[in-house]
């Protein structure tokens, strides 16, 4: 007998049907957000052992899965939402523990919800590049990953005969659940479509709701850290870009120039979901790598003008490194570099986080 001072829950939706409807939803959308973001980690910070493996094409694999990655995780949104309104009243049941089995999966419920919770927030304001925590966003984002994931599943083996009982429709459906899910489905849409526009070109006139606009910035690009974040807003007039290796050497601005220049159309797309594509133009890292006699298969140190900051010294796969369309560029859709986009060089390449573009070149060296 349920005590009289707990609430009353008179809402027909509460109930198994809509449960399992969104959650069949809502956990397409974490399991693709889950993926992508497997693909962002092994880019960004590479295992040793997946190195050698990581591939420069397609052009765009990164600005996709990335992109899919925040897309689907702010739909996840609106979906948990849904999805813990419908379960709720469960939390209020009388006796709240019934035996051991039955405190198991309380607890392990409680996890999956905290875990989610604390998932889908802290990406929310990485979109928006605000960290108000004391702990690492990427590495505390990539396990609570892991943990969601695992909870997800073993929630769902747990409840496997009652989701294969409500997995079909049934012969009479409630007028209020095809109410309700329409009006989900709309939240998740209207989310989807005015946020998207960030790294989808076609919606990008729908881009009402996301952080950043791809378009808006220096040079019709978005900036993440500028000059003068990094220090680097006054690059030394007598600036050489130094290569090491088996023969090392120097290039003064003017130098480089006067080496064959190409032109790539190339996307800069960063981890909080939004990528634009620019025309570069510069120097194929390449070509300096055979002038400073790198062996077959090498790979690449960058380091950069910046004082500190966790990418101011990066590494480039062979992969990478080879590819005819990675340059130490020069110029960007015609103009030289703003300080704020990298001046005097910085590297671009395809398949690759906007965080490993390093700006404000100062050495490379052959490894």
């Amino acid at each position: 007998m349920t005590p009289n001072f707990l609430p009353q829950f008179r809402s027909p939706l509460h109930e198994p049907r809509t449960a399992v409807v969104l959650g069949r939803w809502l956990g397409a959308a974490l399991l693709v957000c889950f993926l992508t973001g497997l693909v962002s980690h092994a880019l960004q910070d590479p295992p040793g052992r997946l190195t050698p493996y990581l591939q420069s094409r397609p052009v765009n694999g990164y600005r996709v899965t990335q992109g899919l990655h925040v897309i689907s995780g702010l739909a996840a949104v609106p979906l948990l939402g849904a999805k813990l309104w419908t379960v709720y009243p469960r939390l209020f049941e009388w006796p709240p523990v019934r035996n051991a089995a039955h405190a198991l999966e309380r607890l392990g419920i409680f996890v999956l919800v905290a875990t989610m919770l604390t998932e889908l927030f802290t990406g929310l304001l990485d979109t928006l590049q605000w960290y108000p925590w004391p702990f690492p966003f990427r590495q505390t984002h990539f396990w609570l990953g892991w943990l969601a994931t695992g909870g997800l599943l073993v929630h769902a083996a747990a409840k496997g005969p009652l989701i294969v009982r409500h997995w079909r429709r049934p012969a009479a459906g409630l007028p209020q659940r095809r109410a309700f899910l329409a009006a989900v489905t709309a939240a998740v849409g209207a989310v989807t479509l005015t946020t998207a526009g960030r790294t989808v070109p076609f919606l990008r006139r729908l881009d009402l709701l996301a952080a950043r606009r791809p378009d808006i910035g220096p040079q019709g690009l978005p900036v993440n850290r500028t000059a003068a974040q990094a220090g680097t807003v006054t690059v030394p007039a007598d600036w050489q870009l130094r290569v090491d290796g088996p023969h090392p050497y120097r290039l003064s601005l003017p130098e480089l120039h006067q080496l064959p220049q190409y032109e790539v159309e190339l996307p800069i797309a960063c981890v909080e979901g939004w990528s634009a594509s620019a025309r570069w133009t510069g120097v194929r890292v390449a070509d300096l790598l055979v002038r400073a006699g790198a062996p077959a298969g090498s790979g690449l140190r960058v380091t950069s003008l910046e004082v500190e900051g966790p990418y101011r010294v990066t590494q480039m796969p062979a992969e990478y490194a080879v590819d005819p369309l990675t340059l130490l560029a020069l110029r960007v859709n015609g103009e030289v570099l703003a300080a704020d986009h990298g001046f005097p060089a910085r590297i671009i390449a395809p398949n690759r986080p906007g965080v490993l573009q390093t700006k404000w070149v100062a050495r490379l060296e052959v490894i």
